[in-house]
């Protein structure tokens, strides 16, 4: 003899119960992904930029390299190329041959860094303005 488990009088109904274990399983993968990525996302360098003091005097006299926001190079008010910073500083100051660079604010990294580069290669003092231009050295007033 067969067991019966449903009440006799009962039809074949719709149940109106909506099954959580799929729902439960979705969340419990979505929470591990969360722990996962946010381990990694958190995980990054902290760099404190170091605060500048406006030094009003100085003893250097050092000539001016200006670049523009265009990548031109100027030594003082003349056209210059990146080769020939280091030879002018040099013929400025022989005992102790440096240059202040200072470079618009919207200038480009690869223009900076090879004027850097070059200085460093010729032994001539690099000192970076850290206060940038408003505007451009030759541009118009």
């Amino acid at each position: 003899m067969a067991a019966q488990l449903s009440d006799p009088d009962q039809s074949d109904d719709a149940i109106a119960e909506i099954n959580v274990t799929p729902f439960v399983d979705v969340v419990l993968v979505l929470l591990i992904i969360f722990m996962i990525t946010a381990g990694v996302v958190e995980f990054g360098l902290e760099i404190d930029v170091p605060r500048t003091r406006e030094v009003v005097t100085t003893d250097k006299d050092f000539a001016y390299v200006n670049i523009t926001s265009k990548g031109e190079l100027f030594f003082g008010n003349d056209p210059v190329s990146v080769y020939d910073i280091a030879e002018l500083a040099k013929a400025k100051n022989p005992d102790q041959p440096g240059i202040y660079l200072r470079a618009h604010r919207t200038t480009p990294w690869e223009v900076v860094a090879p004027v850097i580069a070059e200085c460093g290669v010729n032994r001539v003092n690099v000192n970076v303005v850290t206060k940038p231009l408003s505007r451009d050295p030759r541009g118009r007033r």
